[in-house]
């Protein structure tokens, strides 16, 4: 990990395109302004982290009894 020391107003860059400045800093908070394109995502830590998990949880496989009973079900439907 790079660690640098920044005082409020000053930033740091990434490529050409990010920027993240240091707007304030109050006792134990820091408030960053970031300055990215909109397909750069940007996410607090722990957010990201639950995303994460729910995609995990999502691209779990499913059991063959779960696909068929959703199969017998989705036909039920249509006729």
């Amino acid at each position: 990990m790079l660690v640098l020391s920044r005082k409020a107003n000053e930033a740091i860059r990434i490529m050409d395109d990010i920027e993240i400045k240091v707007l304030a800093v109050e006792g134990d908070q820091v408030k960053l302004g970031i300055s990215a394109p909109k397909s750069v995502d940007v996410h607090r830590g722990e957010v990201y982290e639950a995303i994460q998990e729910e995609n995990k949880h999502a691209a779990k496989p499913v059991s063959a009894e779960i696909l068929q009973a959703f199969i017998n079900h989705a036909n039920k439907a249509s006729t």
